[in-house]
């Protein structure tokens, strides 16, 4: 009988011979596709139809983190894979909510104002079904520019036209007063001159309405105030059915850290101890009931929930699935 190595010398002769078959090549190979698919993720929360819509992205950097000494905040973004002399990766996340009744926009992206690393939210979002014409409300977690300059394009005019503008009235006020723009740092006055610009925009049209404490901001959803971040920074639940969902805007900025080590705080915070302080015991709570969460720079579609792990917390993002007839 032949040897196993009898038949591999066999068989390499044949090939050699060219009297094995080979897979022929095409004639010519399509061109490559650089492009990424539309940035659009899909979920019902009762009869609320959630559409996660990305708007861009950023870098973390640990040196940027506080909480820790240098080489643990560098360790957990190495225990997440990452390498801490790049930084941590962070998605620009927006949430639309069909009520069935409205089309509400959580947050609204920075737009063309930040140049390339924004601005996709309004061709996601019509990828994703709809047109910023039909958006009617557009609540806002806070007006950083990452979250507000997405409100008008590139001519300083509404991209969406129909709806109303709705920040806290806390935020409005501190962002808007003459006192802030009198004390910004010659770089914060560009963005804090582009912020009073878009209100404007909307007052022009009767659609810039902050709300005040205990208001309902839109049908379906209420305020949960969450300051620290800044002055107003708030979250927006909404409930269907029994399910919930927290939109809880910038209560966690680096994925890799601040869950592992939730009182680590980020130089984008206003208020640091104030950020630690509302960030505590809305993470024990959400782990504790399950709460979905949407948040505006967990790794896109920024949906999911908190789980407690040993000190700290994990983050169990919402899995990829596809609804069928």
């Amino acid at each position: 009988m032949p040897s196993r190595r009898d038949f591999l010398r066999a068989a390499a002769a044949l090939a050699a011979a060219q009297l094995l078959p080979l897979v022929p090549a095409l004639a010519q190979v399509p061109p490559k596709h650089p492009g990424q698919a539309p940035g659009f993720f899909r979920l019902q929360v009762g009869d609320v139809e959630v559409t996660a819509l990305y708007d861009g992205a950023g870098l973390i950097r640990p040196e940027i983190l506080h909480g820790a000494p240098p080489d643990r905040l560098a360790a957990l973004m190495e225990d997440a894979g990452l390498d801490p002399k790049v930084g941590e990766p962070t998605a620009i996340n927006a949430f639309l909510l069909n009520t069935g009744r409205n089309l509400i926009l959580v947050d609204a992206g920075g737009g063309t104002a930040l140049g390339p690393r924004a601005g996709l939210l309004p061709a996601n979002l019509r990828a994703s079904g709809y047109e910023p014409g039909q958006v009617d409300t557009v609540l806002l977690t806070h007006l950083h520019p990452d979250h507000v300059l997405g409100l008008t394009g590139s001519d300083g005019m509404p991209l969406f036209p129909n709806a109303v503008a709705r920040p806290a009235t806390a935020e409005a006020d501190y962002w808007l007063s003459d006192e802030r723009l009198a004390s910004a740092p010659e770089q914060r006055k560009r963005s804090l001159l582009a912020l009073r610009a878009l209100a404007e925009a909307y007052s022009g049209l009767g659609k810039w309405k902050p709300f005040g404490p205990g208001e309902i901001p839109a049908e379906g959803l209420t305020a949960e105030p969450l300051p620290g971040h800044t002055p107003g920074h708030c979250g927006f639940r909404a409930r269907s059915q029994g399910q919930g969902l927290l939109l809880f805007g910038d209560v966690i900025h680096s994925t890799a850290v601040q869950f592992a080590l939730p009182e680590a705080t980020i130089d984008y915070d206003t208020d640091q101890a104030k950020a630690k302080a509302a960030r505590l015991p809305l993470l024990a709570r959400l782990a504790r009931e399950s709460t979905l969460v949407a948040g505006a720079h967990l790794p896109f579609p920024g949906l999911g929930r908190v789980r407690a792990r040993g000190a700290g917390y994990a983050w169990l993002p919402t899995p990829y699935s596809a609804q069928r007839a």
